[in-house]
């Protein structure tokens, strides 16, 4: 997608700025009469056979697939390699993203916050816990989700978290985001389809590359991030604040709004803005430091590494039509994946919805709306997976298309969606 989808200005990803009003409709826009008339985040790699990039959204499937252009979808099911950023299918990933998350062997997080601090995080997650029962769907109970199970499986260990990933989890925690839980994210739901279909799957990242650059904000910085989402939760909880940027409004931008780099850089980051012009100065060149931080890190150098990861599969599968499905923020802003292979020399052409994509095979039907779990070893990184060892489980919902008429997602920004979104459904055994 464009490198707005997947990230450049860090500007917006968690903000504790001021509230601003929300559209009554926010993240509801009905599908435009023509596929032409549709968002494409779809690019492709001119050769022979053609490679395509495709900027996803870290939000459940069900929220997007109507406003996906056909010509995406019959260029997935047209190629023989599918690659994401991880291999959400493997268990070793989903095992690898819960211990990156731990403090040291011997920590709890009451020993490393502030006393205060460490009494606010618990008494928010004690209003949650009680008011988690509220906030399910009767789908959701349907499927034998309640909410102790929902609660336990999500902030069950807590305490033993590190604050950076506490924050996000925090963040995770909102009525419409608990409503959504149970429903695959885009990303899962087309590694999903790609083992169904028996295609060769892969990933261009490790978990440790997504991992360590969270892990690796000072201490200082960590307490200062933590303190800012806890009082934009006490504030929403009070009702004297909105989130500025939502779920929503990413949902929007993505099915039907214009592709704003700052909207979608709350996808691609994984972590909030916190520069406002309401805090001290001095609280201002921390959240200047963090910004500028993880904009280098979670952005520009994942792109450039994630850039020439796509360039050595595409060498060793000349012959073979490769589909790379990224957060749409590494297509869109600067220094994107795009720009990396452009500058190497390969010809990126974005195609628009409505333009034929060139394919050896014919252009399927719509993938169909249902889910499966494929199950197997642990691969290492890069390693392609072998269709004959995945077994299959049973889907969660009919063949039908997807409806539109989903519960709304998040009350605030998807700043965890990417990393933790994928790693929660598993966590819940309903993929």
């Amino acid at each position: 997608m464009h490198a707005a989808l997947a990230g450049p200005l860090l500007a917006a990803l968690l903000a504790t700025a001021r509230a601003r009003p929300q559209p009554p409709d926010a993240g509801q826009c009905r599908p435009p009469g023509s596929q032409r008339d549709l968002n494409s985040f779809l690019w492709t790699i001119r050769r022979d056979p053609p490679a395509y990039l495709f900027g996803t959204i870290h939000v459940p499937y069900t929220r997007v697939w109507d406003f996906i252009p056909d010509n995406s979808k019959a260029a997935f099911q047209a190629s023989a390699r599918v690659y994401f950023e991880l291999d959400l299918t493997d268990p070793y990933t989903i095992s690898a993203l819960a211990s990156c998350q731990l403090l040291p062997h011997g920590e709890n997080l009451q020993d490393v916050l502030p006393r205060e601090l460490y009494w606010r995080l618990k008494r928010h997650l004690d209003y949650v816990k009680l008011m988690m029962p509220s906030w399910m769907t009767p789908a959701q109970r349907g499927k034998g989700l309640y909410a102790d199970y929902l609660f336990n499986a999500i902030a069950g260990n807590w305490e033993r978290k590190r604050p950076v990933w506490v924050m996000l989890m925090v963040n995770s925690l909102t009525e419409t985001d608990v409503r959504s839980r149970g429903v695959p994210v885009l990303d899962l739901y087309l590694a999903q389809r790609a083992e169904k279909m028996k295609k060769s799957t892969g990933a261009v990242e490790r978990v440790e590359e997504q991992c360590h650059p969270l892990n690796g904000l000072n201490f200082s910085q960590v307490l200062f991030a933590l303190n800012q989402t806890l009082l934009q939760h006490e504030s929403v909880r009070a009702g004297s604040l909105q989130a500025p940027y939502t779920t929503e409004d990413l949902i929007k931008h993505y099915n039907c709004g214009d592709l704003n780099a700052v909207i979608f850089n709350h996808d691609t980051s994984q972590l909030p803005n916190f520069i406002n012009t309401t805090l001290p100065p001095h609280e201002q060149v921390t959240a200047q430091e963090i910004d500028s931080y993880f904009r280098q890190e979670l952005i520009y150098k994942r792109n450039e590494r994630m850039g020439k990861r796509v360039m050595t599969l595409l060498q060793e599968n000349e012959d073979k039509i490769c589909f790379f499905a990224f957060g749409a923020g590494h297509f869109l802003g600067n220094n994107t994946v795009i720009d990396v292979l452009r500058q190497a020399g390969l010809e990126v052409e974005h195609t628009p919805a409505g333009q034929t994509i060139r394919s050896t095979t014919a252009s399927p039907p719509p993938l169909p709306f249902q889910t499966t779990h494929s199950s197997g070893t642990a691969k290492p990184p890069f390693q392609l997976s072998d269709p004959r060892q995945q077994q299959e489980e049973p889907g969660l919902a009919s063949s039908s298309a997807p409806s539109r008429s989903q519960p709304a997602l998040g009350l605030l920004p998807a700043i965890a969606a990417g990393i933790t979104a994928p790693f929660l459904v598993h966590t819940l055994g309903l993929s």
